[in-house]
């Protein structure tokens, strides 16, 4: 059993709590995630490490209510237990295999969008410890979805913010303020880390290739179980069948197949959708 011992609201709907998990935090690097089970019966629930402290022995998740898997994650207090908080699973972020000298050679720009900032947190912490900090941009549709902005100004060389609406920052998209940040701010970059909505990442790849500019995304979202037995999070890059969970969860993403994860993605919104329903009523009555 894995004791919840801190838990935060973010914003709507996006909770963040520290796990005991002393094993998982020992071994855990960033990029990499994990698999939670709230009970012995239930549901297999990849999740993106947002932190690990192995000192204190804990593991940091950040989770947003959007479907019923998420809602009973959610719904979940200081005090209660993961029945399993397995991990760390996949490979870790290739800038960890970069050597001290290299790192403090690139550029490097991360770009966030809505609930990317948590798994793009622990990338950008581990750079500032090897003095190699990076720039990052964080978006999301108004000022009241936006996360983790001191911890992030803490560690970041310089943090940019960017809402649809203009309530915070820059008014417009992420890849707007990159191009802002590039063609009027004299700003250059040799790698784009890319996480968040499919879309966005989409649209991040599609313009940082105009600048020929590595860009690495992660495709976490597309996982269901974890192992790359189920087959959901197949995806092709550069032509070749990969699976997100074993192969990634990063990728080249001028390399990724996105209209093919958009369509993936979208597979299974109906049977989430109701089974949401289903919970919101079990939870009504607890």
């Amino acid at each position: 059993m894995f004791k919840i011992v801190k838990k935060q609201l973010l914003a709507k709907d996006i909770y963040l709590m520290d796990v005991e998990a002393p094993r998982v935090a020992r071994a855990a690097q960033p990029g990499q995630f994990l698999i939670v089970r709230i009970d012995e019966k239930g549901e297999r629930i990849p999740l993106t490490i947002c932190d690990y402290n192995a000192e204190k022995g804990t593991v940091t998740i950040v989770t947003q209510i959007v479907g019923a898997s998420s809602r009973k994650i959610c719904a979940l207090n200081e005090g209660d237990y993961f029945a399993s908080f397995t991990g760390p699973l996949g490979h870790p972020s290739e800038l960890t295999l970069l050597c001290k000298e290299d790192l403090h050679k690139k550029h490097i720009l991360f770009i966030a969008g809505g609930l990317g900032t948590a798994p793009v947190y622990p990338q950008v912490k581990w750079l500032a410890k090897q003095d190699a900090k990076a720039d990052v941009i964080v978006g999301a549709k108004n000022k009241d979805l936006l996360i983790l902005q001191d911890e992030m100004k803490a560690i970041a060389k310089n943090l940019y913010v960017a809402t649809d609406d203009g309530s915070a920052g820059f008014k417009g998209l992420v890849t707007e303020l990159f191009k802002d940040l590039v063609d009027k701010q004299g700003q250059k970059y040799d790698i784009v880390v890319a996480i968040g909505p499919m879309i966005m990442m989409k649209f991040v790849a599609l313009t940082t290739k105009s600048y020929s500019i590595r860009t690495i995304v992660s495709l976490n979202t597309l996982m269901v179980d974890g192992t790359g037995m189920c087959g959901a999070c197949r995806v092709t890059v550069g032509g070749k069948t990969k699976f997100t969970c074993v192969d990634g969860p990063e990728f080249d993403g001028h390399l990724v197949d996105f209209d093919e994860a958009l369509r993936r993605q979208g597979m299974y919104k109906n049977i989430e959708k109701e089974k949401d329903c289903q919970c919101l009523v079990r939870l009504d009555k607890t």
